[in-house]
């Protein structure tokens, strides 16, 4: 069968250094088919999934290699012909949709300005109709009333089934999936992969998912690619990757993956992949690699066929590396203090005059990880920013070491502000891009009134904590990847030693192994300082890996309370079921490979 897409020989460097970014990538996509590309923050992945639609970030170029979308070379066709060519033969759907949609004009409008800029139907009637379909088949309504909506006036999960309304609409051979279910909850999430599911099998469109969460690909990919430091090291079909890794880096991806089941525990993985231009000769893991001999240091491994559809990049394919067996998950139990570090009793939030989240009442020990967990709209974010002082239209109490605090930050004490401190849920707004991340990080031991010498030398430490460089605080956030902006987010929230960190979808953005790697630093953090935290998160296998305990939310009412163990495994309420019954799991059993991978 004749491939949608065919990847051959690829490679871009930088333009200023000439160093690679990403080299030697071969890969193909039959029609229908979904190719999960996976890897660490930085390996390449979007780098390649923009190569598709013949685009290249600034200050890349493409050195070498062809990308065709069946007999079209994408990167060969002139600017004009490559603007027709994205939308129509090629589509694209970004992680945050409201970058995706303009906030300034209807929904119905934009789905109809995509048709017409590719003059899809030849008529007005036709587009219109085209509209209505297209609605239809990513599970929204077409009514006039919805269509005349702004994307404000959407949940995220409707925002991101309109991004990809707005990618089908002229059905495009091809789709470029970057990460389109990061920050949805379980259930939003299902109903997206579900839609793309769907929409991929029944017009044949062949896709390329690019994604760190390897649940989304386990039960969504017909084959997987994963990459490291720039190159494919293991392309096969899902359920033999996952079944039995060859490259020892995928093991690692495994063991880092969070399991719901509660039978392992999550394993990190040291050190971080070489950057461009400190990439080393021979297998750019074999520095991190325990299985490493003097072979791999000396050239980078060719493809080998480990059985029949499976390539594997490595001298020793199909070892396992021991830290890669990760040890049984030991149940998780409250420690629940007499003398509680944050109290919340009788808490209900508004905004204006409408009550979001009513009468929440729990205390937080020191020490302790109290996990909220719920859909989009359950009033998760807006409880944790009431308790960070960053939403100040709430009645009740909220204590911190028995002494209740103000509503608003701006009248909380500065030691008040620096005990309790909060870590966003996007890295790409919550730091000044104005500032180089030094200066962020830096920012609460200033107020706190550290001179500047002492500040630096903590700077560099947290950096390093959280699995960056000293040299990163240098750089300015346009200059780090997603995964690196939010750890160092994390690092400035724990610059100033709080007593309280607020955590809200802090590892939404993160790799298994980086989100490995930071629950390990929160947990020792919590262990060594008895630093407590209130985690917001929607991802269920993750809350097995680190809860004391469990506070579901509904409607901006907690419906279920309790240990995590008992919560994951014994629900008493139809909606906890519910959640845990869409968080997308690894297992592979019965997976279908396609038939033409």
């Amino acid at each position: 069968m004749t491939q949608a897409v065919r990847i051959e020989g690829l490679r871009l460097e930088a333009v200023a250094s000439g160093h690679d970014i990403v080299d030697e990538v071969e890969l193909t996509i039959a029609p229908g088919e979904v190719l999960g590309l996976v890897g660490e923050s930085g390996s390449g992945k979007t780098t390649v999934g923009l190569a598709v639609l013949g685009h290249t970030r600034r200050g890349v170029r493409v050195a070498s290699g062809r990308v065709f979308i069946g007999d079209t070379d994408m990167l060969a066709l002139p600017e004009r012909e490559l603007r027709e060519a994205r939308g129509k033969l090629v589509s694209y759907v970004p992680q945050d949709p409201s970058t995706a949609l303009n906030p300034a004009m209807r929904i119905g409008r934009q789905v109809v300005e995509v048709l017409e800029f590719h003059d899809f139907g030849g008529s007005d009637e036709a587009r219109r109709a085209r509209t209505a379909e297209v609605m239809h088949e990513v599970l929204l309504p077409s009514t006039p009333d919805f269509l005349r909506r702004y994307p404000h006036q959407l949940s995220g999960g409707q925002q991101q089934r309109v991004g990809l309304a707005m990618a089908f609409a002229n059905r495009p051979k091809v789709i470029v999936l970057d990460e389109p279910t990061t920050g949805l909850d379980v259930s939003t999430q299902a109903h997206v992969l579900a839609t793309v599911r769907n929409l991929t099998a029944s017009h044949g469109v062949a896709a390329l998912y690019v994604t760190h969460d390897l649940a989304v690909v386990a039960n969504l990919a017909h084959r997987i690619a994963v990459m490291y430091a720039g190159r494919v090291v293991e392309l096969g079909p899902t359920a033999g990757v996952f079944d039995d890794p060859g490259h020892p880096y995928a093991r690692y991806l495994m063991a880092a993956a969070p399991d719901l089941g509660g039978e392992r525990e999550m394993v990190g993985l040291p050190g971080r992949a070489p950057s461009p231009g400190k990439r080393p000769v021979g297998c750019a893991f074999a520095l991190r690699c325990e299985l490493a001999t003097e072979e791999c240091h000396v050239a980078f491994p060719p493809p080998i066929e480990m059985r029949p559809g499976r390539m594997v990049r490595c001298v020793r394919p199909g070892a396992v590396p021991d830290r890669t067996k990760a040890p049984p998950v030991v149940a998780s139990s409250s420690t629940v203090s007499e003398k509680p570090v944050l109290s919340l009793r009788d808490v209900t939030v508004s905004y204006a005059e409408k009550q979001v989240v009513h009468d929440i009442n729990f205390d937080l020990s020191p020490g302790e990880c109290l996990v909220l967990v719920g859909e989009s709209g359950s009033g998760k974010t807006t409880l944790s920013r009431s308790i960070g002082g960053l939403h100040h239209e709430w009645v009740g109490t909220i204590s911190l070491d028995g002494k209740a605090l103000a509503h608003s930050s701006r009248d909380r004490s500065v030691d008040e502000r620096l005990r309790v401190q909060y870590i966003f849920q996007n890295p790409y707004s919550s730091l000044n891009p104005r500032r180089p991340i030094g200066a962020s990080v830096a920012r609460p031991l200033m107020i706190a009134g550290v001179d500047e010498k002492e500040a630096d030398r903590r700077v560099g430490e947290m950096l390093e904590r959280v699995s960056l460089t000293a040299a990163h605080a240098r750089r300015y956030p346009d200059q780090l990847s997603g995964g690196e902006r939010q750890r160092a987010a994390i690092a400035r929230g724990l610059a100033a030693d709080p007593e309280v960190l607020v955590c809200d979808e802090v590892t939404s953005a993160l790799d298994v192994l980086v989100q490995a790697s930071i629950v390990e630093l929160l947990a020792a953090l919590r262990r060594d300082l008895g630093l407590s935290m209130l985690f917001v998160t929607h991802n269920l296998p993750l809350v097995r890996s680190m809860a004391d305990r469990i506070a579901v939310m509904m409607e901006g009412r907690i419906c279920e309370f309790g240990p995590a163990h008992d919560i994951i495994e014994r629900p008493q309420q139809e909606y906890t079921r519910r959640l845990i019954a869409d968080t997308p799991k690894i297992t592979v059993n019965g997976h279908k490979d396609h038939p033409d991978a």
